[in-house]
């Protein structure tokens, strides 16, 4: 990544704010994602706007009412809502409605595989849709807290109570159950597929290897965990929750057990969100006092986007490619910073 160059500790910070493009959003946004070099902010109401980087903006109704959920494949955005439809979105603003729950229940989870495959679920139910358009269903023991496929896209990870099921859409083996108490909510693969992780109801984490199921208990945390992110090779696993950024390695063939996880960036301020470099060794993090962070792994070396003031940052996301970082903010703000 070009024009990274930051600090010695002993020196004050490196500040980029002034490379900053404001976004003028009509209203907040809940999650940011990207397609292709278009930044598309999903707010919580009915509408995704679809930013370039000259920050025009094209605001697109993808529901009849307020969206719940949304996961991308880089291709296209697909976005579950209150009104029981399940919506993709594509960088040009052609939206398709994927699927329409029989009773208009809510859709509050989904997940996508570069493959074409689409999962969603509705209170017990967990659905996938092949790219071939075949549609199967799961109900699991109680309602689903999050979803996410395998890297291969052959199975997907179902998070509930009291566990996560890892089940085979396309064969008919009974699903793998992963037994823990609590309440499991988002859910995320390693990308070596060797590992399983959750972040909980609870202020904790918690993982399995997956080879023999043994347990990684993750905990410490003084709130709950509600953004994590891979770095680049699966080396980390970046988490908020805290006043630093919490890193769990996951580089050995052990992962995190019997080992520390390190703690970066501290601040006066709990970390919202974090987003992880896709290139690089570098994550941003957000704060809930407004500040936006750019830190570099090996050293802690940090990077000023935004100062702080104003409501927490709520969303994350860098395109593809590494050259673009977009934010926003739970009151509405929100910006491009190109590097």
């Amino acid at each position: 990544m070009t024009n990274f160059d930051p600090p010695d500790h002993s020196s004050s910070i490196v500040s980029v704010t002034d490379r900053v493009t404001p976004v003028t959003l009509a209203g907040p946004a809940t999650a940011i994602h990207f397609l292709g070099d278009v930044a598309a902010f999903v707010g919580a109401e009915e509408t995704v706007s679809l930013v370039t980087g000259v920050a025009e903006i094209s605001p697109v109704s993808v529901q009849g009412a307020g969206i719940l959920c949304s996961a991308s494949d880089g291709k296209r955005i697909v976005t579950g809502g209150d009104d029981g439809k399940l919506v993709a979105i594509n960088g040009k603003g052609e939206t398709e409605v994927i699927a329409t729950d029989a009773k208009r229940r809510w859709i509050d989870n989904v997940a996508v595989h570069p493959d074409g495959a689409v999962a969603w679920s509705v209170g017990k139910t967990a659905f996938v849709r092949a790219p071939k358009g075949e549609e199967k269903s799961l109900e699991v023991s109680s309602t689903v807290g999050g979803l996410a496929f395998s890297p291969k896209g052959l199975r997907l990870a179902v998070a509930h109570y009291n566990g996560v099921t890892l089940w085979f859409p396309n064969m008919a083996a009974t699903p793998e159950f992963l037994e823990w108490k609590g309440s499991h909510l988002a859910v995320t693969f390693s990308e070596d597929n060797r590992f399983l992780v959750t972040a909980m109801h609870e202020s904790a984490l918690h993982g399995w290897r997956l080879a023999d199921s043994r347990h990684m208990r993750m905990t410490g945390y003084p709130a709950r965990v509600r953004s994590i992110s891979w770095s680049v090779g699966g080396k980390f696993l970046a988490t908020s929750g805290s006043d630093s950024v919490i890193l769990w390695p996951f580089g050995s063939k052990d992962g995190p057990m019997g080992k520390e996880p390190a703690m970066l960036a501290p601040l006066q301020a709990k970390a919202t969100v974090v987003a992880c470099h896709p290139k690089q060794d570098i994550f941003a993090a957000g704060y809930s006092d407004g500040t936006i962070l750019m830190v570099r792994i090996e050293d802690g070396a940090e990077i000023l986007v935004r100062r702080n003031g104003g409501e927490p940052v709520a969303a994350l996301a860098w395109n593809a490619k590494g050259t673009i970082l977009a934010f926003a903010t739970e009151d509405g703000d929100a910006g491009l910073m190109p590097l």
